[in-house]
């Protein structure tokens, strides 16, 4: 029986796009599927003891800025270290990857969700922006305007909500998180072992 990973992200986070696609080639190498979670992180890190990027302290800030700046370089993903529209609401895109997962499936909504990821962290795009999020379906081969429309509906926000209460109930407070067969790996500096579970 082939193996999963459910995978709560949030759309903003700059590590969930440094390990997006080295999750989803673990994933194909290992014939395994992936849940895709997007979750409203506000509400998570309200419950778990997180703290906002711009109410940490300054020298926890400083270093991020060192941290991203040398992950960039080690993986060769492209990075803008302090793009114009960060930090941003994640709502928007992330009920769009539920619609599309929802009308396409979980293949397509992967796909979408690194576009939009790369569009925040290398293009200097306002993901929170319907325009934004409709050209980037667009360009993934989908009807975009439907896709953003279909976004903003209460089937859809309910979805969210429920990935979210999935992921307090999980345990889960931070982004990426993954889980295999009941054992949870916090953040892209632990797919190694994430792929180590896939392929046991």
């Amino acid at each position: 029986m082939p193996k999963s990973c459910t995978y709560y992200l949030s759309m903003q986070s700059p590590y969930a796009y440094f390990g997006h696609a080295r999750l989803i080639a673990a994933a194909a190498q290992h014939d395994a599927k992936i849940e895709l979670r997007p979750a409203d992180f506000g509400k998570i890190f309200s419950v778990s003891g997180g703290v906002p990027l711009a109410k940490r302290t300054p020298q926890r800030q400083a270093y991020r800025l060192v941290e991203l700046k040398r992950w960039s370089e080690f993986l060769g993903v492209p990075l803008n270290l302090q793009p114009k529209f960060f930090p941003v609401s994640a709502d928007p895109s992330s009920k769009l990857v539920i619609a599309t997962q929802l009308a396409h499936g979980t293949d397509a909504a992967l796909k979408l969700t690194g576009h939009v990821m790369h569009a925040l962290w290398a293009e200097d795009k306002n993901i929170s922006d319907p325009e934004v999020l409709a050209a980037l379906a667009t360009s993934c081969g989908h009807d975009g305007a439907s896709l953003v429309k279909a976004a903003d509906t209460a089937s859809v926000q309910s979805e969210l909500d429920r990935y979210t209460d999935e992921a307090i109930a999980a345990n889960v407070f931070g982004a990426p998180w993954y889980v295999v067969d009941g054992e949870a790996y916090w953040g892209q500096d632990r797919l190694e072992f994430v792929e180590r579970a896939l392929a046991k």
